[in-house]
């Protein structure tokens, strides 16, 4: 079987859901065809992290993540660890990579 596995801190959920107001559980729903993918590279967190901005139902988010290799063989776990709208600056850089990546 394989694909890829979402997984969370419970704790890190409520709070999220209290700071941005959005549940982890709308995390599998981003639209990955159409994000910008990057690895986040902002502190030395002792694990590849990543940084993706995309759709989530017609609005743009971002979701920090870090993946880990499932049990079972082929499975991926995306731990998410922020999902929240993106500011307008995010949506600023989205909106000229998307129109870089048509122009290609």
């Amino acid at each position: 079987m394989g694909g890829d596995v979402y997984a969370w801190d419970e704790t890190k959920r409520l709070m999220n859901i209290a700071k941005h107001g959005i549940d982890f559980t709308t995390a599998p729903s981003l639209d990955r065809n159409n994000a910008i993918i990057q690895p986040d590279t902002r502190f030395n967190y002792g694990e590849e992290r990543f940084i993706a901005t995309g759709p989530i139902g017609g609005r743009l988010h971002v979701l920090v993540y870090a993946r880990r290799i499932g049990a079972m063989a082929g499975t991926t776990i995306i731990r998410v660890i922020s999902l929240r709208k993106a500011n307008k600056r995010e949506r600023l850089v989205y909106e000229k990579a998307m129109a870089d990546r048509a122009d290609q």
